[in-house]
Parts: C-alpha cells; structure tokens; sequence
C-alpha cells in the first residue's frame, strides 16, 4: 500500500519547509514529507494491524527519515534542532 499526498498537502509542506516554492529536494523538506507520510500509515496501521507490507513500508520510511535527520545534523546542528522542533518529534 502507497501513501501519497494530496497535491495541496505536500504544496502546503514544501511551501513551510522549503527555502522557495520550487524546493522539494532540501534535506527538511524531505524530512517533513516523510513525517506527514509516517503520520497517515501509523493511522492507517492501527486500524489494519495485519499489514505487514505497511508495516515494512512505516519501517524503512522511518529509517530513511532518521539517515536524513543525521545527515542534517552533521550540515548544521542548529537547522537540526529548528526542524526537530517545528515537527515535533524526537520527544
């Protein structure tokens, strides 16, 4: 199962992440998508617990999404700490 993004959600994401409305590529925004997406298949999966497909799905999202947050925190601690706070994770 796919989780894709509406046009107007992943938009609204680039549009707050991003450095301009065309940047889809930097690092927070990447990692921002990927939170929206883990967000809707942690939903989905409490629903269909036996979606295991998902469920490796969920697992390699959050790991790509935790390569990116390293990778950013060796750039630049500080962007680290911003993005960490504006989506509320990592406690």
């Amino acid at each position: 199962m796919a989780i894709n993004l509406a046009k107007e959600e992943k938009k609204a994401i680039i549009k707050k992440f991003g450095k301009d409305a065309n940047d889809s590529g930097s690092a927070e925004v990447q990692i921002a998508l990927l939170t929206q997406k883990i967000s809707e298949l942690t939903e989905h999966l409490k629903i269909n617990q036996k979606d295991f497909q998902g469920r490796r799905g969920l697992l390699m999202m959050v790991g790509q999404r935790k390569r990116l947050l390293a990778y950013v925190k060796k750039q630049d601690h500080q962007r680290y700490r911003d993005i960490i706070k504006k989506l509320g994770i990592r406690g």
